[in-house]
């Protein structure tokens, strides 16, 4: 199977116009060839779409201007939607932040990327940071879209790749004889947990390491992980959410996952240090 990479990227306009207006946005597509698709063809593919909707970051309802995502990627890579449905996608964001995705939930209806702030002349700043959103801010429109943790949303989007998730994170997966349990922890770390944590060095760099050099299960106890895992501001003040849709289930799935990979460590440094 053939993957390319999309890079969004911004082409400045000659024209003296206001700074909101200067930014022209480009997507690029690397891969067995080099494509770019400009604003033009990205409004002739998905169209403009007024976007309004509760925005989980500004915690009230928001007015954005944006292009139906699913749309504009269908006419970048020119595959059916089905197909794309079935592929793995990576969203990056200028500040190194990366959300893993399935193509399956990406695309489902409510997308878009927004490149306008209608509520504003210019950009209205974004989390603790107070960061502006520009150039492209991944927004959902539908109300049960607006859980974080199952629909996330990156601004200074400048990257989506489409990708083999096995060749990004080639170390996270428990091996082929792992129990069932075990696969489902794992799809639920994919979805839920990757985005901010890794497995031996692969995944988000937001949260903790959970393998190595310890796993998480070799320093704290099963009932504390799945207590934290579900409430953490029970335990201490910081940025990890809550997780109440994961059931006593999949918390168990979880922790069968962490017991497994902790059997199976990776470091790439302790792999560059060997002669």
């Amino acid at each position: 199977m053939k993957f390319c990479i999309l890079t969004i990227a911004i082409a400045s306009s000659a024209c003296s116009r206001p700074a909101a207006q200067e930014a022209r946005p480009v997507i690029v597509f690397r891969g067995d060839a080099t494509r770019s698709i400009d604003a033009v063809a990205m409004k002739e593919a998905a169209g403009v779409a007024d976007i309004e909707g509760f925005d989980p970051y500004y915690q009230r309802k928001k007015h954005f201007r944006g292009y139906e995502l699913a749309k504009v990627i269908v006419k970048a890579l020119d595959m059916p939607l089905d197909a794309l449905k079935k592929s793995y996608f990576v969203l990056r964001a200028r500040d190194g932040y990366e959300v893993p995705i399935s193509g399956e939930r990406l695309f489902e209806p409510g997308a878009f990327i927004a490149f306008e702030d209608a509520d504003t002349p210019t950009w209205e700043p974004i989390g603790p940071q107070r960061a502006n959103p520009a150039p492209f801010y991944l927004v959902w429109k539908e109300p049960h879209q607006a859980n974080l943790e199952v629909y996330p949303r990156p601004w200074q989007l400048a990257a989506i790749d489409r990708v083999a998730f096995d060749k990004v994170y080639p170390h996270v997966a428990p091996p082929n004889d792992a129990s069932t349990s075990v696969f489902a922890g794992f799809a639920i770390f994919k979805d839920t947990c990757i985005r901010c944590h890794a497995i031996n060095r692969e995944g988000g760099r937001v949260g903790p390491e959970l393998n190595v050099p310890k796993s998480i299960v070799e320093y704290r106890p099963a009932d504390q992980i799945k207590a934290y895992i579900r409430d953490p501001l029970s335990f201490r003040y910081g940025n990890m959410p809550a997780h109440p849709h994961l059931s006593d289930a999949d918390l168990d799935a979880l922790v069968s996952y962490f017991n497994e990979m902790s059997q199976h460590k990776h470091d790439a440094r302790d792999v560059a240090k060997q002669p």
